[in-house]
């Protein structure tokens, strides 16, 4: 099923996980594509490929599908912003599960027990402004590590009503990743929650570059009447946000940030699912 055939499906629906051949992935995790025979030149192609779990949907008649990103696609970054031709969609059956790292017996339980991930990683941006993808590349390599079960690690790129309509999901704990321009030094990484008062008055200093920012975000869930609980923002200093026309790729002192920032969000999540988070 093609790009423009599983949007004509109106009824469907994300899930956060589904099991396949015994095992429970979820989205982040690696595959390996095995289209049925009798397909056409686009699944011979496909045949054998390793991908990356991009989402799993549900479609109106219950039947579950995984959408998919080639691990080999040199336009990766164009599938994570859902541009046709770089996203594939799949029958659960049409595809083998491949763990970076075979999980116990007790970590499968507690990959079915945890139905409903507690806390959303968002990583918020615009590749194409300059140091703006910084919380895109920040997912990106969330993505590539083992995070626990009740961790959800999501690109939303620039898809900001799909950021506030997952909100509705009722975490209990939603980490913001996203450049943070507020005076500082260029990489610098900081942790910051959203004043509440700002986000029911649509006043505060949050800078702007690019369709949406975390506190508009948050301002279109409080507008849904979405109940937002606790709501952290790992944001770093850009150097530069692309200029009037634009720039791809990180400046040296972002790209030295990520990890750090990738490093500080683990570090919430492991207080966080500590107890020991304020």
């Amino acid at each position: 099923m093609n790009e423009w055939e599983w949007n004509l499906l109106e009824d469907k629906a994300s899930l956060d996980h589904a099991q396949i051949d015994g095992v429970v992935v979820s989205t982040g995790d690696r595959v390996r594509l095995r289209p049925k025979a009798g397909g056409d030149i686009l699944d011979i192609a496909l045949r054998g490929q390793v991908a990356t779990i991009e989402s799993i949907e549900e479609d109106y008649e219950g039947k579950q599908h995984v959408c998919v990103i080639l691990d080999d696609d040199p336009g990766r970054d164009l599938g994570m912003m859902r541009q046709p031709g770089h996203r594939f969609f799949f029958n659960t059956d049409e595809v083998e599960p491949m763990p970076s790292d075979p999980l116990s017996v007790e970590d499968q339980r507690a990959r079915v027990k945890a139905k409903k991930p507690q806390i959303l990683i968002a990583g918020i941006g615009n590749i194409f402004l300059g140091d703006d993808g910084f919380g895109v590349e920040v997912a990106r390599r969330l993505l590539e590590r083992k995070q626990p079960a009740e961790v959800r690690v999501v690109d939303f790129g620039i898809r900001g009503l799909d950021l506030a309509y997952a909100l509705q999901d009722g975490y209990e704990m939603t980490i913001l990743v996203d450049a943070f321009p507020h005076g500082r030094s260029p990489g610098t990484v900081s942790v910051v929650e959203p004043d509440a008062n700002q986000i029911a008055s649509g006043e505060g200093g949050f800078v702007e570059p690019h369709s949406m920012h975390p506190l508009n975000v948050l301002r279109i869930a409080s507008a849904m009447k979405v109940p937002l609980k606790k709501v952290l923002l790992v944001g770093c200093e850009p150097a530069s946000l692309g200029g009037d026309e634009g720039h791809m790729g990180l400046s040296t002192e972002v790209e030295a940030a990520v990890e750090e920032a990738v490093k500080a969000t683990e570090a919430l999540v492991g207080r966080i699912l500590g107890g020991t988070a304020g």
